[in-house]
C-alpha cells in the first residue's frame, strides 16, 4: 500500500492542483474505505499465511453477499428471493470447506471470510465516496490511510518490516504497482461508473485464477469436499448477483 501511495502521490498532487480541494466529509469516507480495505487486507494475509492461497481468497469473495446484506441495511433496497436463496448457497457452501479443515487451516478460513465482509464494506464506502471524489483522489486518500492502519498494525503485532530476501522485495514492489497501482485504482474508477452490487460478483474471477496459480506455483491441492464448497460458493454468489435490485 505504501508503494502505490508514493508511486501516485506526484499525479494526485497535480490532480488537486487543478481541482477543487476535496471536503472534509469525503476525505473521511476515503479515510473510511481505506481503514476497512487494510483490514481485509490483514485478515486475508493472515488466513493464506495459515491455509494457503486458494480457500482465504475464495471466502474472501464473498463479498457480493454482504454488499447485498449492507445495500438492504444501509439504502434500504428490496431483495428479491434469488438473493436470499444464493446467500444461503453461498453460506453453506463455506460451511462446507470450513468443516473438514484443521484448526490451523479452519482459522485461515475463518479469517478469509471475515475479509470478506471488510471487503464488502470497502465496496459500499467506495460506491458512496466516489460520488464526491475522482477516482485517482479517493484511491490516493484511501491508500495513504490503508498504509498507515496496516502499519499501526503491523507496529502493535512487532511484524518486522525488514530484513526479508529479495525476492520478497521484488513481490512487494509488484503487487504494488500490479495489484494496487493498476487493480484496485480500476476498480476505484468502475465503482464510480456502477454500483457496488454489480462491481463485486465480476471479480469472482480471482478465486478461479488463484485455485489455477496455487497448483503449480504453491504446489496446493484441494479435497473434492473443498471443490463442491467452492463451487457451491461462486455458484451462490452468482445468484446473490442476479438477485441484486437492477
Amino acid at each position: 500500500m505504501l508503494i502505490a501511495t508514493v508511486l501516485l502521490a506526484l499525479p494526485f498532487y497535480r490532480r488537486i492542483q487543478t481541482t477543487n480541494p476535496p471536503s472534509r466529509r469525503a476525505i473521511g469516507i476515503a479515510i473510511l474505505g481505506g481503514t476497512l480495505f487494510a483490514a481485509d487486507l490483514a485478515t486475508w494475509a493472515t488466513g493464506v499465511t495459515l491455509s494457503g492461497a486458494t480457500v482465504p481468497t475464495l471466502l474472501a469473495n464473498t463479498a457480493p453477499v454482504w454488499v447485498g446484506i449492507g445495500t438492504l441495511i444501509i439504502f434500504r433496497s428490496r431483495l428479491r428471493t434469488a438473493f436470499w436463496l444464493g446467500t444461503l448457497l453461498a453460506l453453506l457452501g463455506a460451511g462446507l470447506v470450513l468443516g473438514i479443515e484443521t484448526n490451523a487451516e479452519l482459522t485461515g478460513s475463518i479469517l478469509g471470510l471475515v475479509a470478506g465482509v471488510f471487503y464488502g464494506g470497502y465496496f459500499l464506502v467506495t460506491q458512496r465516496g466516489r460520488d464526491l471524489l475522482d477516482s485517482l483522489t479517493y484511491f490516493w486518500l484511501a491508500s495513504a490511510s490503508s498504509a498507515v492502519v496496516l502499519l499501526l498494525l503491523a507496529a502493535g503485532f512487532q511484524l518486522p518490516l525488514t530484513g526479508y530476501p529479495a525476492t520478497s522485495y521484488l513481490n512487494f514492489l509488484a503487487m504494488g504497482v500490479v495489484t494496487q497501482v493498476f487493480g484496485y485504482l480500476a476498480v476505484s474508477y468502475a465503482l464510480g461508473r456502477f454500483p457496488a452490487s454489480i462491481v463485486a460478483p465480476t471479480l469472482l474471477g480471482q478465486p478461479v485464477i488463484t485455485a489455477l496459480l496455487a497448483v503449480p506455483l504453491l504446489g496446493e491441492t484441494l479435497a473434492p469436499a473443498q471443490l463442491l464448497g467452492g463451487a457451491a460458493v461462486l455458484a451462490g454468489v452468482v445468484i446473490v448477483h442476479r438477485g441484486q435490485p437492477n
